[in-house]
């Protein structure tokens, strides 16, 4: 009986639950309001953390595909200023290489840009530096046996030529030891101040790939490396290019980017076999070429000229040389520069024994060896002396030593039709036999007499054929920079990529426009 009496009495006293705010209206306010600010604030920082956490997830996916040994920015790096002027300088970096300055000028704007450029304008990628840049910085890693920080010093124009005879002494500050495989840093120091370029891909024809590919493919050509070491850093720029938005647009059918050596420096085929397989590459399946030598039947690919030591800074330069080399004195009928090679057959070796068995007529620089890597005035004044000059092929079909021997004035003998024929149509023209001779190089290892050959040409042609090489002269040498008064060969190659592709563009949404011939 006790039992029911005292559970009865400890219902009786139970409180009831949360009842105290009801007694009281505005403490049940400030309550509410409390609760509500505290979800409000909860909710904050849970959408915070949602809008955050994908983007850097998305960035780090964007890398998924690159190289484990290659390292790029998680984003794209930003546009470069508006049409900047570049500063030719021999400020050294950390590294030892020129560095790039850049200056802000008064640039055209967008709407005057388009109304100028009747062919289109040109983007520049800012590429990640270890495709350009760090491989300048690392200059004297670039080649085996000796440094190559001379050869892409200045912008790629080389030291000036210090102690160069047979040129006015008013045109010697124009004469450089001009690398002929530095076209790539020429052409990239070049675009970035010329007058078609554009920082807004959208008003762009063309998209150009600043890439430095015979410098990075370059130190892998004479040495034991595996055909993946020297294709890495030609994929890392793959990767990286394509995942850009002007590519996915085009798939790369609208960029172009210039290659410093002959084109069979990166048409590896098989792992075993010579350089790179950067042309072979399917993501450049679409991409326009520049090279110092094209293969003669892929239509994406256009030969410009190998750079020679001579960068007028002006139209009265280039007139005052065109004028020197007319009148200059010619005492040699003909010239070779040039040496011979430890190989069977070698036909550079007989080129060089016949022309010392003719020593009355023909001039002989032998550059045996490393002699006139580094440039020498032999060269120039043996061309200069001389009527004609013979050209066989090099390393490939062409040579730089043609290009020489031209600006000289002298006129250029081939012995392979591929040394000219289907490569510099841009700039030289379509008809090599109004400039040039050629002789079969079966009948010269027959027996022909190349003197007899070229003393069978009358003075009235000689001279013909010798006004034509000068008048080419100013398509084929790079200008220290752009100029309104004159083009260079770097401002037909670049006029012809535009017309290019605007006729590309043109054919795609059924425009008529006039051809013009580029290949």
């Amino acid at each position: 009986m006790l039992d029911h009496p005292i559970s009865s009495d400890n219902q009786s006293h139970k409180k009831p639950k949360n009842n105290l705010p009801s007694r009281n209206p505005i403490r049940a306010f400030f309550y509410k309001t409390f609760q509500l600010f505290i979800i409000l604030l909860l909710q904050f920082f849970v959408l915070q953390f949602i809008f955050s956490t994908p983007s850097k997830s998305a960035s780090l996916l964007s890398n998924r595909n690159l190289p484990e040994t290659i390292l790029l920015p998680l984003q794209s790096p930003p546009p470069p200023p508006p049409i900047p002027e570049v500063i030719i300088s021999t400020e050294k970096s950390k590294t030892g290489s020129d560095s790039v300055h850049r200056k802000n000028g008064g640039g055209l704007s967008s709407e005057k840009l388009v109304g100028k450029c009747e062919h289109g304008m040109v983007y520049v990628y800012e590429l990640p530096a270890m495709f350009n840049q760090e491989l300048l910085d690392n200059c004297g890693d670039l080649d085996p046996w000796h440094s190559r920080c001379k050869a892409v010093s200045n912008r790629g124009l080389g030291p000036r030529a210090a102690g160069l005879s047979g040129v006015p002494e008013n045109l010697r500050p124009s004469w450089y030891w001009t690398d002929m495989f530095a076209g790539e840093i020429i052409y990239h120091a070049r675009i970035m101040d010329h007058t078609c370029r554009t920082t807004v891909p959208e008003l762009a024809t063309a998209f150009y790939i600043p890439f430095y590919a015979a410098v990075a493919v370059g130190k892998y050509l004479f040495t034991s490396y595996t055909a993946k070491e020297r294709d890495t850093l030609c994929e890392g720029l793959l990767r990286w290019v394509s995942d850009q938005p002007p590519w996915r647009r085009s798939n790369g059918s609208d960029h172009f980017i210039m290659l410093g050596r002959m084109t069979w420096d990166f048409r590896r085929s098989k792992e075993e076999d010579w350089g790179s397989s950067f042309v072979n590459m399917p993501l450049m399946e679409r991409v326009l070429k520049l090279s110092v030598e094209r293969h003669p039947w892929d239509p994406l690919e256009i030969g410009v000229p190998y750079p020679t030591g001579f960068h007028p800074k002006s139209k009265s330069e280039t007139d005052q040389w065109r004028n020197y080399v007319t009148t200059h004195k010619r005492t040699s009928l003909f010239t070779f520069v040039g040496g011979k090679r430890k190989i069977k057959g070698d036909f550079r070796g007989i080129l060089l024994s016949h022309c010392q068995n003719e020593s009355d007529t023909c001039r002989v620089v032998d550059c045996s060896g490393t002699r006139c890597y580094d440039g020498t005035s032999e060269i120039l004044e043996a061309f200069l002396a001389s009527d004609f000059c013979l050209q066989p092929r090099g390393d490939a079909y062409t040579r730089r030593s043609t290009f020489d021997c031209m600006l000289a004035g002298s006129i250029p003998v081939f012995f392979w039709r591929r040394s000219i024929d289907r490569q510099y149509e841009l700039f030289l023209g379509d008809e090599p036999d109004k400039f040039s001779v050629f002789i079969d190089r079966k009948d010269v290892r027959n027996g022909t007499s190349i003197r007899k050959v070229l003393e069978s040409y009358s003075r009235d042609e000689v001279r013909k054929m010798r006004e034509k090489v000068i008048s080419l002269i100013p398509k084929f040498v790079y200008n220290v920079k752009g100029s309104d008064e004159v083009k260079d060969a770097f401002d037909f190659a670049i006029d012809g990529v535009l017309k290019k592709f605007r006729e590309q563009k043109g054919k795609k949404s059924g425009t008529v426009i006039r051809k013009s011939k580029l290949i």
